[in-house]
């Protein structure tokens, strides 16, 4: 869940310093009941207290910009700074303290309008200019940035696609060389043994009360589930299947199709996959914000992906597979999901042997 500017470019609507002040939002630069229902339904749900609440007390997720901020002062002395998706202003009050000369923060939710008092209260109303609407609808009071500053990642790391409003604002504003925090993500996948939840999840739709309720299996197994999912109960080991740089990324490369080898650690029952992203800030001091089971919690969680086998798995067996994401060809924001997998056993036996695809999608 991020604070979110779609991609969908729209007509540019001018600003100039007369309309804009520092920590002051006049009116919106986008009409949102002009959007279509599915982005004013996205950009409503960051309205609320308690989204902005779950993501301030995520501390690793806090902490790490702070420290990529605070850690590399030098990068912030005196520079102009575009924080997209600006949300309450915490990355924006990190980054003035941190030294940057100005900072404009975007968010197309009302909650900007807290962060207006927020920002004031701190004593940053002369550091920090903050803007409402689309950053596509919004002319900015400076042609150049030399630091872009988001928060844009979601649940399997590109749920909701606000990085590419991070990408249009690097084409239009950023100046060469200039810096993105975070700048490079990774996405990891393994396989765990979890029958217990898969039981609760999936086969409860079996027998509801003594009625077949099975109809809602199909769509149980094909969204798939955000929650936390302890490191003892990964039976695989992890690989690194996607990685980029947003300072060169393009949108068009964010729908990937990849290919994974998990390998068996011990004797057990895979049940389903998960994948987690790592992300990383520049800076001399190197700060890197993992979301993966064997860090600290974090509100993004692990996916969990369900198959629909059951994989026996014995010490060095492999599993080879795909994994590919694109956007929903109606609603961008959301993926369609493919994994594809084969087990391999280390003894042959081909009677465990099993191969199988399956379809998800994130709405």
């Amino acid at each position: 869940m991020k604070f979110g500017l779609p991609h969908p470019h729209r007509e540019n609507i001018p600003w100039t310093r007369s309309t804009i002040n520092s920590s002051s939002t006049k009116m919106s630069a986008t009409d949102k009941k002009s959007l279509p229902f599915s982005e004013q339904h996205y950009f409503s749900s960051y309205d609320h207290f308690g989204i902005h609440e779950e993501m301030l007390k995520d501390t690793s997720r806090t902490l790490s910009y702070r420290h990529a901020m605070f850690k590399n002062k030098d990068l912030f002395k005196d520079k102009i700074v575009l924080d997209v998706g600006c949300g309450t202003g915490i990355l924006s009050m990190f980054a003035a303290k941190a030294g940057a000369k100005h900072v404009y923060s975007v968010d197309m939710s009302n909650i900007i309008d807290k962060a207006q008092q927020i920002v004031s209260l701190n004593g940053f109303s002369d550091k920090i200019t903050l803007i409402q609407g689309k950053l596509e609808d919004i002319k900015l009071p400076v042609d150049s940035v030399d630091i872009i500053v988001s928060e844009w990642m979601g649940y399997f790391l590109l749920y909701e696609s606000m990085l590419d409003t991070v990408l249009y604002a690097r084409d239009k504003y950023l100046v060469e060389g200039g810096l993105i925090l975070p700048d490079k993500c990774s996405m990891y996948i393994a396989g765990i043994e979890d029958g217990q939840y898969k039981d609760e999840k999936i086969n409860y739709w079996e027998d509801v009360y003594g009625f077949d309720y099975s109809p809602f299996i199909e769509v149980a197994m094909a969204e798939p589930l955000v929650d936390t999912v302890e490191n003892n109960t990964l039976i695989t080991s992890a690989e690194k299947f996607f990685e980029f740089d947003i300072n060169t990324v393009k949108k068009e490369d964010l729908a990937f199709h990849r290919s994974f080898s998990l390998k068996a650690i011990d004797a057990d029952l895979c049940h389903a996959y998960i994948v987690w992203f790592d992300c990383d800030f520049p800076g001399s001091e190197k700060v890197t914000l993992s979301t993966g089971p064997m860090s600290h919690y974090t509100h993004w969680k692990q996916t969990v992906f369900y198959m629909d086998q059951v994989l026996d798995l014995k010490k060095g067996d492999v599993i080879e597979g795909t994994i590919a994401s694109r956007p929903n060809a109606l609603n961008p924001r959301e993926l369609d999901i493919e994994i594809q997998w084969g087990l391999n056993t280390s003894a042959g036996d081909v009677s465990r042997e099993q191969k199988g695809k399956y379809n998800y999608f994130m709405r």
